[in-house]
């Protein structure tokens, strides 16, 4: 017990898992990509952070490639993509960040607002916005002036 009370409690701030996955069907994979990366930071795992943001890129180009490319993509119900991302998303937090977390919070960590994850998450939505703009933009000339 004596050991506990000089014991300080981690200083840096997590995201909690479920703040993760909402802000990633929010948000999409990259924004997923950027909290974990945080978290893998924060906890000291780069090689990790460095992981989640190639995964994190890797899935938003399959994503968007596959709704662009397949032409049976427009007969998936558009729920499915978000439902699967942010389903692999739970997964791998849960595989590779779940058990830190949880000590951290135990430790007395402090962690991340929810609302903090909603504004990441409302900011990766503009920022894949402008992306998907700016392929379209490169695809088709006329694309940003039509019309």
């Amino acid at each position: 017990m004596q050991e506990d009370l000089l014991t300080a409690p981690p200083e840096f701030k997590l995201y909690k898992e479920n703040a993760i996955v909402g802000a990633t069907f929010l948000g999409g994979p990259l924004v997923a990509g950027y909290l974990a990366a945080e978290n893998f930071r924060h906890l000291g795992q780069p090689a990790r952070a460095r992981t989640a943001w190639m995964i994190a890129i890797l899935s938003t180009i399959v994503i968007l490639g596959a709704s662009i490319l397949i032409p049976a993509a427009e007969k998936i119900p558009s729920i499915l993509f978000p439902l699967t991302y942010t389903f692999v998303t739970r997964f791998l937090i849960q595989t590779y960040q779940r058990d830190a977390i949880v000590s951290h919070i135990a430790q007395g960590g402090p962690t991340y607002s929810g609302w903090r994850a909603v504004w990441i998450a409302l900011v990766g939505v503009v920022v894949l916005f402008a992306i998907v703009l700016g392929i379209l933009g490169l695809l088709d000339k006329n694309f940003l002036q039509s019309n």
